[in-house]
């Protein structure tokens, strides 16, 4: 009767446990990023009153007896299924799909957590704003002009410096893809204004020099009288301002002596050959890239050889495209003269107004000036055990013996999942399963009170035997 007592004050005492767990995910039932907990139960040890016996001739084998002495908690496993996700419209707020934790440092203590509900500080750095638990990733450093994340470094702190600078730059690339009409009129000689205007197919662009000032790039195509597939385009940088500008193009870098060129198509239409005012001509094939310089007012002088000041030049490359193709190059068909440059790659000083964070964690600023600049990537972790990890409170996870070593790199990789900014991902606890498991705890804890209460009596029975 004694085994009996203390087997249901193991079962009141484990389902007291599991009762425990219930209660704690109903109460995270709203906590972000919450998983679950789930209570496994085992018997404990059994009493043998009697071991088992083998069968023999004359009689068959005997199994043994034994009476289990109580239940024992086996495991509270953490279930880490997927929760829904929310869209809250936060641009700091980021939900992973699948596995994977943010990775998260104190210090030099690192956490793991499901919850991406993060802020900026006051110097910029991506934080929990929570705890001030710093969000991990990598920072992007500019290599030979471009902004790159090396993803194979060890992970640091997310610094987002809001109302930085993005220093102007220089244009040195304009891209044009203009058609020319092929029954534009060819302009004869001593033609008057009009009659050159109706020749010519002229071509504005804003480009940019060193100190961030826009300047307007003309260039203007006139057909060549006598040939009908020949075209003379003329080059100004600040056409009003012409006579300081001194615009000079040319096909190598010494060989500009004027600002006019040539250029050449086939009968398809496509473009055959450029040359400049010393007839150096293009490459038979290939891309076509006329070096362009003009003076740039304001700036401190360069000199010549013999020491005299001379405006300083910026140059920069017009491309005309690819010889014998249509795309993005300049081409001559039946057609209305249409488009002008549709790039260039200069831009003034701006400033980082936002931010945006894509599938991947790459943190893109977006600069008062129309830029995009790469800013860092957040981090994700995974493990071998994830049911492993040590809660460490506000929501995060540690390492145990048992999770086995982070695996720190980015998302889509290994496993890891992918990143939803402007959204976070709910506690997965459903409340239908607890309030049932919650029932079912109940009447277990209520049927081993039931079997004290009734050792008891049978005690009490025993007991009053010598009366």
């Amino acid at each position: 009767m004694m085994r009996s007592l203390w087997a249901g004050v193991s079962g009141m005492q484990n389902h007291q446990t599991r009762m425990d767990v219930i209660g704690n995910n109903i109460a995270n039932v709203n906590t972000t990023g919450f998983k679950k907990g789930r209570v496994d139960f085992q018997d404990m040890i059994s009493q043998q009153l009697s071991g088992a016996a083998a069968p023999t001739t004359e009689v068959g084998g005997v199994n043994a007896k034994e009476v289990g002495l109580g239940v024992q908690t086996a495991a509270i496993h953490n279930i880490f299924t997927q929760g829904n996700l929310q869209s809250t419209g936060v641009g700091t707020d980021v939900a992973i799909q699948g596995n994977g934790f943010f990775c998260l440092k104190n210090g030099e203590k690192s956490f793991y957590t499901r919850n991406g509900a993060f802020g900026v500080d006051k110097d910029g750095t991506l934080v929990n704003p929570a705890n001030g638990y710093r969000v991990q990733g990598w920072m992007a450093r500019e290599m030979n002009g471009e902004m790159i994340i090396q993803t194979a470094a060890s992970p640091e702190d997310l610094v987002i410096p809001v109302g930085s600078k993005d220093p102007a730059r220089a244009t040195q690339n304009v891209n044009f893809a203009c058609n020319l009409n092929k029954n534009t009129p060819e302009i004869p000689e001593g033609a008057n204004a009009a009659e050159v205007a109706r020749g010519t197919w002229a071509t504005e662009f804003k480009i940019y020099d060193s100190f961030g000032n826009e300047h307007n790039l003309a260039v203007a195509f006139t057909r060549v009288n006598g040939n009908p597939n020949r075209w003379r385009a003329t080059v100004n940088v600040d056409p009003e301002n012409a006579d300081y500008t001194q615009t000079r193009v040319g096909l190598n870098t010494n060989n500009g002596t004027t600002n006019e060129f040539y250029v050449e198509f086939d009968n398809m239409g496509t473009l055959r050959r450029v040359t400049d005012s010393v007839d150096a001509e293009s490459n038979p094939e290939g891309e076509i890239l006329l070096q362009t310089s003009f003076a740039v007012a304001g700036a401190n002088p360069d000199y010549d050889e013999n020491g005299n000041e001379i405006p300083h030049r910026q140059t920069f490359n017009i491309n005309l495209g690819t010889i014998g193709s249509m795309r993005n190059t300049v081409t001559q068909s039946a057609s209305k003269s249409s488009t002008k440059a549709f790039a260039q790659d200069g831009y003034t000083l701006g400033y980082l107004d936002n931010f945006k964070i894509d599938s991947s964690g790459i943190i893109t600023g977006v600069y008062s000036n129309g830029t995009n600049r790469r800013i860092g990537q957040i981090a994700l972790a995974s493990f071998t055990n994830q049911s492993g990890l040590e809660k460490a409170g506000d929501n995060t996870y540690v390492e145990s013996n048992n999770s086995g070593a982070a695996n720190i790199g980015e998302s889509g990789v290994a496993g890891k999942g992918s990143l939803l900014a402007g959204a976070l991902e709910m506690s997965n606890v459903d409340l239908t399963d607890q309030f049932t498991d919650m029932i079912v705890t109940q009447r277990g804890f209520q049927s081993n009170a039931a079997t004290i209460r009734t050792s008891d009596t049978l005690l009490e029975t025993v007991l009053s035997l010598k009366r």
